[in-house]
């Protein structure tokens, strides 16, 4: 599975080479407090920006693995509900869409397949199977992003971003989302001479708990290190789940960027590791 990862994304950046020469990113003629970012709205994908009228198609895999997992049988049907820590691994593979309306409106669109594996804890009694796999739709989401100003010198900018779940899975599975789920977000960002620095901040409501609750939280940072690499590294937690995310992004070409990243989970109750690879193209009219 991985050499055939690996051999999908060389033929891609081939391609990519094929298509046009490489070249160093064109910097546009923006202000310094926006070299490292440009003049696009921020998308949820990491340290990703679409300007007016930018078709952004992002084809992307993840792989997920998590030594102690916290589950419950109850979770997948049975009447436990006692708590336990299981290993759990996944692979998934997703496409993202990202389109600017103006400079102040973006769309995104995101949907997935994923196969995953839990092996359940050695102290869980419960008839619930010693190791299950599932594969099938994973999360299918879309979110409106709105731009509220534009950064200043002296005054950051403000975005709201609203995410809408769809439900694609049983209440019992291991994989997608059993009932619809949705999220209002807001952020600040402003540029320094150090980088790009971004806080932001959810609030969730799920419609099969029937409860609004605190979300994701997320301190980010985005340095132009070259003309063709940018660095991104993000703090991100949701409740006492929280993780380090590095990212490494290379422009192959002005339109063609390689994103390599991995999350590192800091807290018990995190994933391990979440690696992601893919390539992003931009299409302008």
């Amino acid at each position: 599975m991985v050499i055939k990862i690996i051999i999908l994304i060389l033929q891609l950046i081939l391609t990519a080479m094929l298509i046009q020469p490489i070249v160093s990113f064109a910097q546009e003629e923006i202000p310094d407090y926006l070299q490292d970012r440009g003049t696009g709205i921020p998308m949820s994908i990491f340290g990703t920006y679409v300007r007016d009228g930018e078709l952004l198609v992002y084809p992307f895999y993840e792989y997920y693995y998590d030594s102690n997992m916290e589950y419950e049988p109850f979770d997948f049907g049975l009447p436990s509900m006692q708590e336990f820590r299981g290993q759990y691994q996944a692979n998934e593979f997703l496409i993202f869409l990202g389109y600017g309306i103006s400079d102040r409106l973006a769309l995104e669109f995101e949907a997935g397949v994923i196969t995953a594996t839990l092996t359940k804890s050695e102290n869980d009694t419960s008839s619930l199977e010693s190791e299950f796999t599932e594969s099938g739709i994973s999360d299918v989401e879309g979110q409106i992003r709105w731009r509220w100003n534009h950064e200043n010198p002296s005054v950051p900018e403000f975005f709201n971003y609203f995410e809408y779940v769809f439900p694609t899975g049983d209440k019992h599975s291991l994989i997608g989302t059993s009932d619809w789920e949705f999220k209002l977000g807001a952020g600040v960002i402003k540029g320094f001479n150090f980088g790009t620095i971004t806080l932001r901040l959810a609030f969730e409501y799920d419609a099969g708990e029937k409860k609004v609750e605190p979300g994701e939280y997320a301190l980010e940072y985005l340095k132009r290190i070259s003309n063709s690499f940018r660095l991104f590294v993000m703090l991100e937690g949701s409740e006492d789940e929280v993780a380090l995310v590095p990212e490494i992004q290379w422009f192959i070409t002005q339109s063609v960027l390689l994103k390599a990243s991995t999350g590192i989970g800091v807290s018990s109750k995190a994933t391990d590791f979440a690696s992601e690879i893919g390539i992003m193209f931009s299409l302008l009219p």
